[in-house]
């Protein structure tokens, strides 16, 4: 899926948490979105997905090979179908277990779970295995509601439901937040593997600029809610530019 934002802004009061005159997400792109708190990365990713209205602006999507025309998310929902995302436990339902809720969410799109919970790649779920690894037993199978996992497993069972429907595009807010360094490097197999296996356009948010280095094949740098640096990262070659950025 291809992105276009076109003179985005988006204020709380005074205070000016996006304003983006234009930045493109190609298709099959891995942008990783950098900055400090306050930048404005998780204002940007609710407004790409519909889930705060912009003051002036817009983004497009667009997705020719599935037969998505140029629309703006708030004018249509097909886009929704081709998309998964994870920002925190808002978006799960927390008086469900994990199975429960990812069994609803993998029918929604129209798939089984039980290659994940068997730990079986399947068609459906071409991952199914990584997933049940990076699940490492604590959250299937255990009939324990959300609302009672530690805040690493909450955001395990996010990020797996997010990958369920197999979507053209990812988007990831923190996704290693809360993770063991385990968990965090079997996440990072997952993300490249399902891309190389899907072509998606997937967009990451992360403080961990190693993680977001090795994973990334674009970093775009935001600080007072504007992408200040586009930054191409062939091999890794944006590391340096952050780790002076960012002092490191």
């Amino acid at each position: 899926m291809q992105i276009q934002i076109n003179n985005l802004k988006k204020s709380f009061g005074e205070k000016v948490a996006v304003d983006i005159s234009q930045f493109t997400i190609h298709h099959g792109d891995i942008v990783g979105l950098v900055g400090n708190n306050g930048a404005g990365k998780t204002t940007l990713f609710r407004l790409l997905l519909d889930l705060l209205k912009a003051d002036e602006g817009q983004v497009l999507f667009s997705d020719e090979a599935k037969g998505l025309s140029t629309i703006a998310p708030s004018e249509s929902e097909e886009w929704k179908k081709l998309t998964g995302a994870y920002i925190d436990d808002g978006f799960l339902i927390d008086f469900l277990t994990p199975d429960e809720f990812c069994d609803f969410i993998a029918k929604v799109n129209g798939v089984s779970m039980e290659p994940i919970t068997s730990g079986t790649d399947g068609e459906d779920n071409p991952l199914a295995s990584l997933y049940s690894q990076f699940a490492a037993g604590e959250i299937f199978g255990l009939k324990k509601l959300i609302r009672d996992l530690s805040a690493g497993n909450k955001q395990k069972v996010g990020v797996i439901a997010a990958l369920l429907g197999n979507p053209q595009l990812l988007v990831l807010d923190e996704p290693f937040n809360f993770l063991d360094p385990s968990s965090q490097n079997v996440l990072k197999r997952i993300i490249t593997q399902y891309h190389e296996k899907t072509g998606a356009t997937i967009i990451i948010s992360s403080h961990n600029l190693q993680h977001t280095v090795d994973i990334s094949s674009r970093i775009a740098l935001m600080e007072d809610g504007k992408i200040i640096k586009d930054l191409p990262n062939e091999h890794g070659s944006a590391e340096k530019e952050l780790e002076d950025y960012f002092q490191v």
